[in-house]
């Protein structure tokens, strides 16, 4: 059995970045991880790591493939014993999967509004990545 639980949250952003950046299922095939910070020092406020955005091909009126349409999804940063993520598209759906997920969430009242979902050991990665596969699901239905 497993003694040591991960709570550093570095390490539980980067096991959050693997996890959505390695996987192509579920609709983590439109998903990357971009703007990386690979020196990320975590702070009590939390200080971004990475950005977690969609990528779609455009459809041209021709029928044919034209740019990508890229969506910031959500931020992540770290804090000393946990991973943030900061959803800015999809903000109900997140609340709603994260509850149901038993993860930490609250609305943040900033301009747009964004939703926070917190992610405090290693073993919430699983479900913060189905939080994000829903958040996802729910912005391409929207389109």
């Amino acid at each position: 059995m497993v003694e040591d639980r991960i709570t550093d949250g570095t390490r539980i952003a980067q096991l959050l970045s693997s996890e959505l950046d390695g996987r192509e299922d579920g609709g983590l095939e439109y998903l990357a991880v971009t703007n990386a910070d690979r020196d990320v020092e975590p702070t009590a406020d939390g200080t971004r790591a990475y950005d977690v955005t969609m990528t779609r091909a455009v459809d041209t009126a021709a029928g044919e493939s034209g740019d990508d349409d890229t969506t910031l999804l959500a931020q992540v940063f770290v804090q000393p014993d946990r991973a943030r993520l900061e959803f800015t598209a999809g903000q109900d759906g997140a609340a709603e999967a994260a509850a149901e997920a038993d993860l930490r969430v609250r609305p943040k009242a900033t301009q747009p509004p964004r939703t926070l979902v917190f992610v405090e050991s290693g073993a919430e990665v699983k479900r913060a990545t189905d939080v994000v596969q829903a958040v996802l699901s729910a912005v391409q239905t929207a389109d």
